[in-house]
């Protein structure tokens, strides 16, 4: 007699199975942590079928026009970033304001995606590694043929209307 055969056995992904797609996204006019989320998401590949939270099956994200994103109500002013540089008071805090002035606009969509991934073990670090930001719209990835993904028109909310 034969065993019948269980339907129901989960299938988890292998780190050799996995294929990895390149994705491009606009952020012009985007709003900043909706941007961030969906980069996460596609980051961690909780998007496709075979996601397993112990194997990088995510995929690569370029963001161009970081510079262009925008924050909802006051953040881009009030809001602050804290760092600890581990020794006695050195607690170093710094605004998307003063990041924008300074030149450095993609820094504020990294942080803000870096922040949602798991940052405690190799997995999550070499998730992010996954992501490049270009504050214009020039990045050296053509090679890549990298797919449009288009969140804007995912949801009404995901981009600021001016």
């Amino acid at each position: 007699m034969t065993k019948p055969i269980n339907t129901k056995a989960t299938k988890y992904a292998k780190h050799h199975e996995v294929k990895h797609d390149w994705f491009v996204v606009d952020a012009t006019d985007m709003v900043v942590g909706r941007l961030a989320t969906e980069c996460a998401k596609i980051l961690r590949g909780k998007h496709k079928p075979i996601y397993t939270p112990s194997v990088d099956v995510g995929d690569f994200i370029i963001v161009i026009n970081a510079g262009k994103a925008v924050f909802t109500g006051k953040k881009h002013s009030d809001k602050q970033y804290f760092k600890h540089t581990g020794h006695p008071g050195g607690i170093k805090e710094t605004s998307p304001e003063l990041l924008h002035l300074v030149g450095k606009p993609e820094r504020i969509i990294e942080k803000a995606v870096q922040r949602m991934i798991s940052r405690k073990d190799i997995l999550g670090r070499n998730q992010f590694k996954k992501l490049f930001v270009y504050a214009n719209d020039v990045h050296p990835h053509a090679a890549q043929q990298p797919k449009v993904l288009d969140i804007a028109s995912q949801n009404k909310k995901n981009k600021v209307i001016k």
